[in-house]
């Protein structure tokens, strides 16, 4: 399986809006995630990114993620 270096072809956009309905709210779990992946050195299975974000991002579209938001 070839990773990608630059760009964010998958997930789409689509599959992460259907589990988490805002974009802003999308950018901001991603990160949060993102930084859990880089401080704890977790390896990520199967991951086609190379990037923390794109790591959390495919996370976060497989279900592997479970966000809530408190309004």
């Amino acid at each position: 399986m070839k990773k990608r270096k630059h760009g964010l072809n998958y997930p789409t956009i689509d599959v992460l809006l259907e589990k988490i309905d805002s974009k802003y709210k999308l950018v901001y779990a991603a990160s949060k995630v993102a930084h859990i992946i880089e401080r704890e050195n977790l390896d990520v299975k199967d991951s086609k990114s190379v990037t923390s974000v794109g790591k959390a991002l495919e996370e976060i579209a497989n279900g592997k993620v479970t966000v809530t938001f408190i309004d």
